[in-house]
């Protein structure tokens, strides 16, 4: 919970009691065994049905959301009946009177146009019906008044306004989390795209050819090659999961590498070594796989950048590459290097990669990885790179076993 959230809580949880005592209604009785003051039970309980109430929430406001978190704060308020809306209709009621909904939109016109906070006579004219006042604040988030939560009582009750506004407040920082989880989900959507479409065409076409090569002198082979391909493209252009296994992972790395062999055969020597531990570890998905296609391409063509290029321009009888791929126990992390002998780049040029200067197509592929592996789990989880002109490149990352919100699918 941030700290605005929190802050919230604490002031309602206070306001909670004067709120029930006021409406004439009572806390549930206090065992003698229990201890704390009726304060400290106050806050106790409010924390406990918050909890309920949030995860709903973090899904924006929608009819279900609204569904499933009114009761709960309902009885954060201990108010007679609660409304939510948005700012075209009544999401849901939840308590007595719900008659009283047919005229909601129309009370809260004023509101949504002003984002202030309102509070009218609710009388219906039914003399058993109890609700006879509500009070009405917005859901704003980043300005923009997104709907409004409207708590109705028997009466007019300065200390139900404020619980209502901090109660509003504290739904306001679940909603603008949820818009933040989507903006978030939005940006790494984009950036699998990027490393999508830095698959090169030439790639594609090339492994076809190669794999058209083989069709009648060694069919066999021809066929193997194309379950590869197609199991290496159904895997980079999956349409689910934020992450992936390191298992699923070097499988995808295992049937690029067949791939390359395929067109390239001895110029290319992958040594891999992995512990069997580690396979589960979840990590973002085409994490790994950008760090290797970088490592052929920049070994096989030469190259001082990571753009990716057409690797038919590889002139027969050069030098062979080696690129090294290891994933290691490290205690409560896995440790996963890769490195080529490649040509290398100047430290200064890495450093301009990584500050996301390298220009549209180069180091797409670095720079991605490197800030999805510090958006998910920190600053101290980027990429490490060791290189140098003709040295070529060793890159290490570090990944935790185990991070809340983080599993493989």
């Amino acid at each position: 919970m941030t700290g605005a959230g929190f802050a919230a809580i604490a002031v309602l949880a206070l306001l909670l009691l004067g709120t029930g005592f006021l409406l004439g209604r009572t806390a549930r009785p206090v065992r003698t065994s229990d201890v704390g003051t009726p304060v400290e039970h106050a806050t106790f309980e409010t924390l406990h049905t918050a909890s309920l109430a949030a995860p709903p929430l973090r899904a924006g406001l929608t009819e279900e959301s609204a569904r499933r978190s009114a009761r709960g704060l309902r009885s954060l308020l201990g108010t007679d009946a609660l409304c939510l809306t948005d700012r075209e209709r009544v999401l849901v009621w939840d308590g007595e009177g719900d008659h009283h909904g047919k005229d909601v939109m129309h009370q809260v016109e004023g509101l949504l146009a002003s984002g202030r906070d309102t509070a009218f006579h609710s009388d219906c004219g039914d003399l058993d019906c109890p609700l006879r006042w509500a009070v009405a604040v917005p859901l704003t988030v980043d300005h923009r008044v997104l709907g409004t939560l409207v708590a109705y009582a028997p009466r007019e009750s300065a200390v139900l306004a404020r619980a209502a506004g901090e109660v509003a407040r504290w739904v306001c920082v679940q909603l603008e989390l949820a818009e933040l989880d989507r903006s978030r989900t939005q940006l790494i959507e984009a950036e699998i795209k990027a490393l999508r479409a830095q698959i090169s065409p030439h790639f594609i076409f090339n492994s076809l050819a190669a794999i058209a090569s083989f069709v009648r002198t060694d069919p066999e082979r021809a066929r193997e090659l194309l379950l590869e391909f197609a199991d290496f493209t159904r895997y980079s252009f999956r349409r689910h999961g934020e992450f992936t296994t390191l298992a699923d992972e070097l499988h995808s790395i295992d049937q690029y590498l067949a791939l390359v062999r395929a067109r390239f055969g001895e110029r290319l020597s992958v040594t891999l070594q992995v512990a069997p531990e580690v396979l589960p570890v979840a990590l973002p998905f085409l994490c790994l796989q950008p760090l290797v296609e970088n490592a052929v391409k920049h070994g096989l063509e030469g190259a001082v950048t990571l753009a990716p290029r057409d690797l038919g321009s590889v002139r027969a009888g050069e030098a062979p590459i080696r690129i090294t791929i290891s994933a290691l126990d490290a205690g409560a992390e896995a440790e996963v290097v890769i490195e080529d002998d490649g040509a290398g780049m100047e430290p200064e040029r890495l450093r301009q990669i990584l500050r996301g200067e390298g220009g549209a197509s180069s180091g797409i592929g670095l720079l991605n990885v490197d800030e999805r592996l510090r958006q998910v789990y920190g600053d101290d989880y980027g990429l490490v790179i060791e290189t140098g002109v003709g040295a070529g490149m060793k890159i290490t990352l570090r990944l935790p076993k185990y991070r809340a919100g983080v599993h493989g699918s």
